[in-house]
């Protein structure tokens, strides 16, 4: 099954020039989205994964589900203001200006092997401030994986260079 053929692709979003990869069509398919899930934690099977923490907000619904096939707990990285309990925080740099994930500061125990999931990596910014705030918190980032890689932008390489493997199950040229 060729998965890439279930993102659609809106172009001019969500401004002129951009090519919106939209994994929302993916996971609105039974077998595409089963099989997507599949591929993310098939490497990771059998190895002793504590935790998977999900980005705002897509990866939520991909890291949950990745979670329960790895018998895994879930921590959701959520943007600033959004978790009810004391949190840590992570900044990062976007486009214009800066951003913040937090997480729950009793999510991790240290020591935990973590994997980080999101639908899309694009620069890398916000999954670099997911895994600095995941070992802010004392765990041990194992992998990053990813439905879409742009890898114009070269955020593969941005969390390869933190000495975090990448796996992204499809590239789209052009952002």
């Amino acid at each position: 099954m060729d998965i890439k053929k279930y993102v659609r692709t809106i172009p001019d979003y969500p401004k002129p020039g951009i090519m919106f990869r939209d994994v929302t069509t993916l996971m609105g398919h039974p077998q595409a989205f089963r099989r997507a899930v599949d591929e993310l934690v098939q490497p990771f099977a059998g190895l002793k994964i504590d935790k998977v923490a999900g980005i705002e907000a897509r990866g939520f619904i991909l890291g949950g589900a990745c979670a329960h096939q790895l018998s895994a707990g879930f921590v959701p990285l959520r943007k600033k203001g959004k978790l009810p309990y004391k949190a840590i925080s992570q900044s990062y740099e976007l486009e214009y200006g800066t951003d913040e994930l937090e997480m729950h500061e009793d999510a991790i125990v240290a020591g935990e092997r973590v994997l980080i999931v999101d639908d899309l990596i694009a620069t890398g910014g916000t999954a670099e401030a997911g895994i600095k705030l995941l070992r802010k918190g004392g765990a041990i980032v194992e992998a990053a994986v990813f439905l879409v890689d742009l890898p114009e932008l070269g955020g593969c390489k941005k969390i390869e260079d933190l000495g975090v493997p990448t796996t992204c199950l499809m590239r789209f040229d052009g952002h």
